[in-house]
């Protein structure tokens, strides 16, 4: 009993999604009549069960059915896993590395050496944090340039030490700020798309939740691009496009929709590679679950890499690149 009201008070200080609440509702609900059947010893086991069926096809129908919109608010939900979490569950012997070489380190952008699977490989990647002082700490996932140059020295590191790349997106965009304009934060990205293009190992990128802009790019040119299956990876925000289309943030729903920026859109249209399942709900309500998808999704994708020589490898990655934008008409 008193688990399960550890788990009820756990979903509501949970940050609540709108198109969730009648899940919750039901939830509620049931957490009733089990009490009730508890403390007054009655026999309610047919409206449990019937509430339970009920409660599992909401919750099945609503998740089935998600918007591009919801999809992108999942993508954002504070307590999804983010990339150090992945880390943890799945990655062994990580030894971070620092700094850029150059100006300093960057702790939007962490990575270093990692174990996945018995895999030796280098991983980098965004970090978003879960209250102020964290993402104060990690700059909200926007890295600075001298994110984007570490992250690349590390990939040169692989390349010497022919160690496969991980690289874990998860940013809203790159930082804007005026010092990372001075930095030439633009020069820092594109540089990272024409050296990754040419990096002699196998590049596997997975974008966790936000997939924003340049800011996902500088280190999402990859042999193996992955989504989970409630992240979004578009050129813009929603909010960004409808200000821009519409003249309001309000009309960010529509611009998601529009913008094709959901998992299963981009696979369509050959964009990404694959999806990664997540749990029922999303990533934020089973991390473990989570985190044995994208292990298993990720070690598949390097042991198939890891068997093509260097050059079929890159070859595959500039026609997979070389094929973005064409069109036909009709």
């Amino acid at each position: 009993m008193a688990a399960t009201v550890l788990h009820s008070l756990l979903k509501i200080l949970m940050q609540l999604l709108e198109f969730e609440k009648p899940i919750v509702e039901l939830e509620r609900e049931l957490e009733k009549l089990r009490a009730k059947a508890d403390s007054q010893d009655i026999d309610m086991s047919v409206e449990i069960t019937t509430m339970e069926a009920k409660l599992a096809e909401t919750r099945r129908s609503i998740y089935l059915n998600l918007s591009p919109w919801q999809r992108v608010q999942i993508a954002r939900h504070t307590q999804r896993p983010f990339m150090l979490d992945y880390l943890a569950q799945v990655f062994t012997d990580f030894c971070e590395l620092h700094g850029d070489r150059r100006i300093g380190d960057d702790e939007a952008m962490p990575g270093g050496f990692a174990t996945l699977g018995g895999r030796k490989v280098v991983v980098i990647g965004h970090q978003k944090g879960r209250d102020t002082k964290e993402n104060l700490r990690r700059n909200f996932g926007s890295a600075h340039p001298e994110g984007y140059r570490k992250a690349l020295r590390l990939m040169k590191l692989a390349e010497k030490f022919n160690l496969p790349v991980v690289a874990m997106i998860d940013t809203p965009g790159a930082f804007p700020g005026i010092g990372a304009e001075e930095r030439n934060i633009a020069e820092a990205i594109a540089y990272n798309l024409r050296e990754m293009m040419l990096l002699k190992v196998p590049i596997i990128a997975i974008v966790l939740g936000e997939g924003g802009s340049g800011g996902a790019l500088g280190i999402g040119v990859a042999d193996r691009v992955l989504m989970m299956e409630n992240a979004y990876y578009s050129v813009i925000s929603p909010e960004g496009c409808a200000a821009i289309l519409w003249k309001h943030r309000k009309h960010a729903p529509e611009a998601a929709e529009a913008m094709k920026l959901a998992a299963p859109d981009l696979l369509e249209m050959g964009l990404i590679d694959g999806v990664v399942k997540e749990p029922e709900g999303g990533a934020h309500h089973d991390h473990r679950a989570a985190a044995l998808a994208f292990s298993e999704a990720v070690g598949a994708a390097i042991d198939e890499l890891s068997k093509l020589s260097v050059k079929k490898r890159l070859d595959a990655r500039y026609d997979k690149f070389r094929k973005f934008g064409e069109w036909t008409e009709a």
